[in-house]
């Protein structure tokens, strides 16, 4: 079959970089490093993108857009954020073609049409946004400024993989102002919240909150907040961050509030973002050598309906049943499809139905109409049942549900079995090198020891997990003092 999966055991890359293209949900474009989201990836996005939509209304925010081009001297007020973003931006510096006089059909920049000032594509949109809060912001009563934009960014990766890295990336990013310090740290700390639920509510795949060391924090950031999951392969994967970002940025672009006592003061700030990143997370968390596994609160596709029939008298037949069935199905919100495409056979079909991860799939033939029964498989599991007609849609509603839960129980259960405590070098390096996983261990605290563990061990500080306990120990490389247990692991 030409859609055969690499096996994960055989190759893991290689197994998801099949699985990415065969499955129909991107593809490679002509430029290097940017992807094509098809339409299946794309109804993905639409699905996460309009639920994280309605988490962020429902906390009080709105959408804005502001422009993909950021004039290079605002990028470099803050200079942190410049220094971290350098390497990654493109910069447009000139607006113009024309032809070439010296090649016929092709054309040249136009070396009078240089820009005064160059342009940065947004690798990240702080810096075009504070410049514009400067301007909204005079007194407490404008204040908190609560906004969100959908978005795409542009970093220029040099090693990139369809969804997880990519030249050219969609996301969404939030950009608050508050009056004071505390209520900043609320706002980090609250969408933080609403990504983890999001996440692990709607994605099915479980996750651990914690603070990024400095050396891992957002570059202008005082502190970043983060979710971490755990992929089959037992590398983690970075879901999403929510940055407190102090009082820097307006104090880079010169955004001050009279307060109630009309004391002027520098506005508190947070960032947040995610991305279609979280696509390839939910590939690698759930997905199996068949194809994918979609949580179906999220799937394009959540029932797919393939006939079974011979003749054209018994495609009537199964034609009107199935339009029935699907009319009830719809009435109770579900994502229905009937494929009575002539092209295709059923086997075909339901091995086209498994590689895309559809949750349930109903199989009806001219014999289930007069046993009203239909053959219902669910696609996690890839469990068959026969179900009698009346009141299916219900029943579908239900183990729907059921689906869902049973994905994320198994995804919970995989990342339990991979969080390991290591108390020694040797066992930390044991742990990463035959299992892989978090490796909760102490670290003496100083960037210096942070980079000579990447150095050496090729696994990073994950996160310090919120709520952590404190407990003395020994720092795993240097046997200095430490305080508590950070999680380590390999990672995308």
């Amino acid at each position: 079959m030409s859609k055969e999966l690499t096996s994960r055991a055989e190759d893991y890359s290689q197994w998801y970089n099949d699985l990415v293209i065969k499955s129909g949900l991107a593809d490679h474009s002509a430029v290097r490093g940017c992807m094509v989201i098809k339409p299946y990836g794309f109804a993905l996005w639409e699905n996460m993108r309009d639920q994280l939509d309605k988490m962020f209304k429902d906390t009080g925010h709105v959408n804005a857009y502001f422009p993909l081009f950021v004039p290079k001297s605002l990028f470099e007020a803050e200079e942190k954020n410049a220094e971290g973003f350098a390497k990654e931006c493109a910069i447009v510096t000139h607006y113009r073609l024309k032809a070439d006089p010296d090649n016929k059909g092709k054309l040249i920049v136009d070396p009078e049409a240089k820009l005064e000032e160059e342009l940065i594509i947004r690798p990240t949109s702080e810096a075009i946004i504070w410049n514009t809060y400067r301007g909204w912001i005079q007194s407490y009563r404008d204040l908190p400024i609560l906004i969100n934009q959908w978005a795409n960014v542009v970093r220029w990766e040099m090693r990139t993989r369809l969804f997880l890295r990519t030249a050219e990336f969609l996301w969404q990013e939030g950009h608050t102002a508050h009056a004071t310090k505390e209520e900043a740290i609320e706002e980090t700390e609250k969408m933080l919240d609403v990504y983890a639920d999001f996440v692990e509510q709607w994605m099915a795949v479980p996750v651990i909150k914690g603070i990024k060391t400095p050396n891992e924090r957002f570059a202008g950031a005082e502190d970043t907040y983060c979710i971490e999951a755990m992929m089959q392969d037992g590398k983690a994967l970075q879901a999403g961050t929510s940055h407190f970002l102090g009082q820097n940025f307006a104090k880079a672009f010169d955004v001050k509030f009279s307060d109630k006592n009309n004391k002027l003061d520098h506005v508190w700030a947070t960032s947040w973002g995610v991305s279609t990143r979280l696509i390839g997370a939910l590939i690698m968390a759930h997905s199996d050598d068949q194809g994918l596994i979609m949580p179906p609160k999220i799937a394009p596709v959540q029932v797919v309906i393939v006939p079974v029939y011979k003749g054209e008298e018994s495609k009537v037949a199964i034609d009107a049943k199935a339009n029935e069935m699907m009319c009830q199905l719809k009435a109770l919100g579900i994502r229905v499809k009937y494929d009575n495409n002539d092209n295709s056979r059923p086997g075909w079909k339901f091995a086209e139905y498994e590689l895309k991860g559809v949750p349930v799939r109903i199989a009806m033939g001219l014999r289930d109409i007069e046993n009203n029964t239909v053959e219902v498989a669910r696609r996690d599991t890839r469990e068959k049942n026969v179900m009698g007609i009346d009141g299916l849609s219900e029943k579908i509603v239900q183990l729907l549900d059921d689906i869902q839960q049973y994905i994320y129980n198994k995804a919970l259960a995989f990342q339990t079995a991979h969080i390991s405590v290591a108390d020694s070098w040797d066992d930390l390096v044991k742990i990463l090198d035959d299992k892989g996983g978090f490796v909760s261990a102490h670290w003496d605290g100083t960037a210096e020891t942070e980079e000579k563990i990447k150095e050496m061990a090729k696994a990073t500080i994950r996160c310090i997990p919120l709520n952590n306990k404190k407990e003395e120990g020994a720092c795993i490389l240097t046997g200095k003092p430490s305080v508590q247990r950070v999680l380590f692991a390999r990672a995308y």
